[in-house]
């Protein structure tokens, strides 16, 4: 994550944003499309999409109560795998929403749903892309993931586990084949001899 400006912004404003009643409820941050996350198309870069969504967990965290958990033991966010889908381009100086929202959970991972919204204009409350992320805590000291209902458990939070949808298990099965097949890829060489 190299948004240091947003991030520190988002730590100090933190405690002005209402905290989550419920492990499923979405948490939103209010950004701006600037200058530095431009490409050359002058549109939002694809890859800054990523990185904002990092911020997106972190205000996740912060919301839910997850970080004292987090901070407490020393924990690792460490994200397996991203599914995005592009819709419509964020222009400069553009407000969006990013809403990050857990829509379901395995032993060891959660699955987030983060999507950015158009917050003004003839577009507003248009989706301008959405993702799925399967993401889990790792703890250094015992070397695993921490079992998500053991960090459900360490919050306030109310607990109603949504049933896996279609898509998130297509999501799932995919991300399941990639890390089976994760040999290294060898390229044919050619012999004319």
């Amino acid at each position: 994550m190299n948004l240091y400006l947003r991030f520190f912004w988002l730590l100090l404003t933190a405690r002005f944003r209402p905290a989550l009643a419920a492990a499923t409820d979405p948490a939103t941050l209010k950004l701006r499309v600037l200058p530095n996350d431009l490409d050359i198309s002058l549109h939002l870069n694809n890859g800054r999409y990523l990185t904002m969504m990092d911020l997106g967990r972190m205000e996740y965290l912060l919301q839910s109560g997850l970080w004292r958990v987090v901070w407490k033991d020393r924990l690792t966010p460490i994200v397996s795998s991203v599914l995005i889908r592009f819709r419509r381009e964020l222009r400069p100086f553009q407000s969006f929403d990013l809403r990050t929202q857990i829509i379901g959970w395995e032993a060891e991972t959660v699955i987030f749903e983060q999507t950015f919204l158009f917050r003004k204009g003839r577009r507003k409350g248009q989706t301008a892309a959405t993702a799925l992320v399967r993401a889990g805590l790792y703890d250094r000291a015992i070397k695993a993931f921490v079992a998500i209902d053991d960090l459900i458990a360490a919050t306030r939070l109310d607990v109603v586990r949504p049933d896996m949808s279609a898509t998130q298990q297509a999501f799932l099965a995919a991300e399941d084949a990639m890390r089976s097949n994760g040999a290294p890829v060898r390229q044919a060489v050619r012999s004319d001899a």
